[in-house]
Formats: C-alpha cells, sequence, structure tokens
C-alpha cells in the first residue's frame, strides 16, 4: 500500500508527496503535530495539517530570514526570535562569532521536542549556550520587554488562529520599541501567488509601515511552500535595504541559497508583487 500526504492550499490545488511511514503524531496544548519520513524530501514536519518543514529545503527559509537582515548589521551581538520552534533560524545566527546572546521565544515546548527527536541537523542549536529559550507567548513577551536587540526574527507560523496576534501593528510596534539604534525585523509573509493571502499580506505590510521607516519585500523560492515562492518582510528605523550597503564583513561559509550577489539584489520584485505591497 502506497501512503501520500497532501496539503490543499485551496480546495483545486495543493502539494502530494509520498511519505514512508509516519514517525510521530502528537497533540499539543496548541496544535497537531505530525512527522513523516518521505522518499524524496527526508523527515517532513507538519502542524495542524501544513508543511512546516522537510530536510530537504529547509535551508531556503532559515538563511532568507537570517543572513539576508544579518548582513546589513556590522557586528550584531543581541537577537531575538520569536517561533522558530524547530531550531533553524537559530541554528543560523549562531554561525555568527559576534553572536553574544539570542533570546527565542516558542510558545510550543513539544515543536523543540519533536525537532531534536527528528530535525537533529536544526536542533543542534539547542546544545549551543549563547542561546536561551523561553517557552511562553512571543506577542507578551515582547510587550513587557525592556532589553533591546539587534536583530528580531519573527519565524511564526500563518496569520491565522495562535500565530495571528504576530503580524498586528500592536505587536510589531512593541518590536520596534525594543530594537538597538540601527536594528532591523524581519519576519515570514506567505505567498504572493495564494489569492487568499493577497489581502492578509496587504495588511501586514501596512502595520510595518505603521511601526517602521522602512519596509521591505523579499522572496526565496520553496519547493514544499504554496506555490514554490515564499516572501519575507525586512523593517527598520535606520536601514533601507534598497539604498544601504551590506555592513558585515563576515559570511559564514557553506551557506547553500544566501549569498552576496543574492542580498544586493533579493529586493528586486516582480510587477505583480509590488502591485499587493505598494499603497
Amino acid at each position: 500500500m502506497e501512503l501520500w500526504f497532501t496539503e490543499y492550499t485551496n480546495k483545486t490545488s495543493g502539494i502530494t508527496i509520498k511519505i514512508k511511514r509516519q514517525l510521530d503524531h502528537r497533540v499539543s496544548e496548541f496544535q497537531t503535530i505530525d512527522v513523516f519520513e518521505t522518499h524524496y524530501y527526508g523527515n517532513l514536519m507538519v502542524i495542524d495539517g501544513y508543511i512546516m518543514l522537510t530536510e530537504f529545503d529547509e535551508f531556503v527559509y532559515h538563511e532568507n530570514l537570517t543572513h539576508v537582515p544579518a548582513q546589513f548589521l556590522q557586528n550584531p551581538e543581541k537577537a531575538l526570535i520569536i517561533g522558530g520552534g524547530d531550531g533553524g533560524t537559530a541554528r543560523e545566527l549562531l554561525k555568527y562569532p559576534s553572536i553574544k546572546k539570542i533570546d527565542m521565544i516558542e510558545i510550543d515546548r513539544e515543536v523543540c521536542e519533536v525537532s531534536k527527536l527528528y530535525f537533529k541537523n536544526l536542533s543542534v542549536s539547542f546544545k549551543d549556550p549563547r542561546l536561551n529559550l523561553h517557552y511562553e507567548d512571543g506577542a507578551k513577551f515582547v510587550k513587557n520587554r525592556t532589553e533591546s536587540y539587534d536583530l528580531i526574527v519573527i519565524d511564526s507560523t500563518d496569520p491565522v488562529g495562535p500565530g495571528e496576534v504576530l503580524f498586528t501593528e500592536e505587536f510589531y510596534n512593541n518590536c520596534s520599541k525594543i530594537l538597538k539604534t540601527g536594528g532591523i525585523l524581519t519576519a515570514q509573509t506567505e505567498s504572493p501567488f495564494d489569492k487568499e493571502y493577497i489581502n492578509p499580506i496587504r495588511q501586514i505590510y501596512k502595520n510595518l509601515r505603521k511601526s517602521f521607516n522602512y519596509v521591505s519585500m523579499y522572496l526565496g523560492h520553496i519547493p514544499t511552500y504554496p506555490f514554490g515562492t515564499w516572501s519575507f518582510a525586512f523593517a527598520s528605523n535606520w536601514v533601507d535595504p534598497l539604498k544601504s550597503e551590506i555592513k558585515n564583513s563576515y559570511l559564514p561559509e557553506g551557506l547553500r541559497y544566501y549569498n552576496r550577489e543574492l542580498g544586493k539584489s533579493i529586493f528586486t520584485l516582480p510587477n505583480f508583487v509590488k502591485e499587493i505591497i505598494d499603497e
């Protein structure tokens, strides 16, 4: 008998992946988490029926979220990750020797536990003493925080359900307040090809522009994410990536997606995407 996993992006389309076996199924306080071993993509993590990552292409997502902003910071020392329970975002930031401390705020401990078991290439970051892992609500953490950061990375689920609060004007405003001078925020902001998310994407960028002086979008290509193209937000009160030069003299070796040539051109967008976010 053949086993297949299908994620439906809407009523008429989706992605189907042949699996070898199911490795884990658990229901946490917040969500349902499944892990499958696939024939092509390696291990696959699914939350509430949606693909979160695969071993095959996770590097695209995590390198985009982290190295794009980090290269605009001369010597980033302190970072805040909201979400990111698989450990991949922390893994990338910890490649920078200038990083002295990362606070990672993950609401669901079970995501981290699953990653430790089945995604060891990502969860290796949990062993680094520079990483401080907090199991709590990210929006509340930011609201009550007085410590400031060079970089804030919002590695969240979609803007529905528990993750919706991480896309609001209030949340972005609270993030803006705890960025150091010259600091940057990045976040995942869905696929511009998804018709159901065009209005939410437009609203996300409106909310960001109310809290930051400079807001840009950039894209990455992830085979197992809806429509294969994913968007990311870059926001800062000091750094305009369309005009600023890359400042970080250090670039980690062995990156599979990001390079400095890409970093300079990644903010160039197709016309249909500009039409979504341009006011």
